[in-house]
């Protein structure tokens, strides 16, 4: 009886620590559109989150991410969520500097009809350090 409990203890905590090496952790920011710029806030996201985040996936910066678009309403007032998922916390740790690196590497942001960012968004709020258990 003995060996057997203890063989699941040994299991219990093999997988235990499986578990905690495999959460991922995702970064979510809540956009809102401003001044009726729906044209020029999609096209900056998909022009350059989108672009920035495929090269971070090839090089290994980041494991994935998503743009979702929703209808905005009174309780949830934003347009856009932008989320980046990273393998484990030494990725998470590493991504201001592995974004300003691919930034740098980029010829600036590509705007239409020469808007700037701050005319057509609004940050409502972020969630940082989101644990994924995949």
């Amino acid at each position: 009886m003995k060996k057997i409990i203890l063989f699941i203890l040994i299991s219990l905590i093999s997988t235990s620590s499986v578990a905690q090496s495999s959460v991922k952790i995702s970064t979510m920011d809540f956009i809102q559109i401003q001044n009726g710029y729906k044209d020029e806030a999609l096209f900056f996201y998909k022009n350059n989150w989108k672009r920035l985040r495929h090269k971070a996936v090839e090089i290994g910066y980041i494991d994935s991410f998503l743009l979702l678009e929703a209808e905005a309403s009174e309780e949830a007032p934003f347009h856009l969520v932008l989320i980046t998922t990273y393998l484990d916390k030494k990725q998470y740790q590493q991504r201001e500097k592995n974004f300003q690196q691919l930034m740098q590497e980029s010829k600036g942001p590509k705007l239409l009809n020469s808007i700037k960012p701050q005319m057509f968004r609004k940050k409502l709020f972020s969630k940082k350090e989101v644990n994924s258990f995949n």
